[in-house]
């Protein structure tokens, strides 16, 4: 019943955090807006996801872990569940050296007064993001595959 709560658990939490990701890159391109509603859009999302993703990360990170560990009789599960935590560590550390660094600089920012180089900015964050969801996106769907895997060990209902 206890690995049953953590798939579950880990299913959900990367399930949010993955497709937020994912809107973001789909609705959220900021290529086309003006040097003011990019500002206010990338503060806004900064103050609501910048300590949220991280943390959801990390938890996902751990759970991740939890499973690895307990998979040590199903090799294939492990390796899924050990690259999704290799890509998850990755898109954390994309979060950490490319878009923090940069959210902290736009966070200086005021809508009417932005950086002589607010585009590359712009074009740099958007790029790190790309990657980081596409690394988050890899990991989800080998956490869903190791979960939806069948067991070849014994009927055990805490087996991974």
């Amino acid at each position: 019943m206890t690995m049953n709560i953590v798939r579950f658990s880990l299913l959900v939490l990367m399930a949010l955090l993955v497709g937020s990701m994912f809107g973001i890159l789909i609705g959220y391109n900021p290529a086309s807006l003006s040097a003011s509603a990019y500002v206010e859009q990338h503060q806004n999302a900064v103050r609501s996801l910048n300590t949220l993703f991280p943390v959801m990360g990390a938890i996902c990170i751990a759970l991740i872990v939890i499973l690895v560990v307990r998979s040590d009789t199903q090799r294939r599960i492990r390796y899924l569940l050990a690259a999704a935590a290799f890509l998850m560590l990755v898109a954390a550390l994309v979060t950490r050296f490319g878009n923090q660094p940069i959210n902290a600089i736009v966070m200086t920012w005021s809508t009417h007064v932005q950086a002589a180089n607010w585009e590359q900015l712009r074009d740099q964050w958007w790029q790190w993001h790309v990657a980081r969801t596409v690394a988050a996106i890899l990991a989800f769907s080998f956490v869903v595959v190791a979960v939806l895997s069948k067991s070849k060990a014994p009927a055990n209902e805490d087996a991974v």
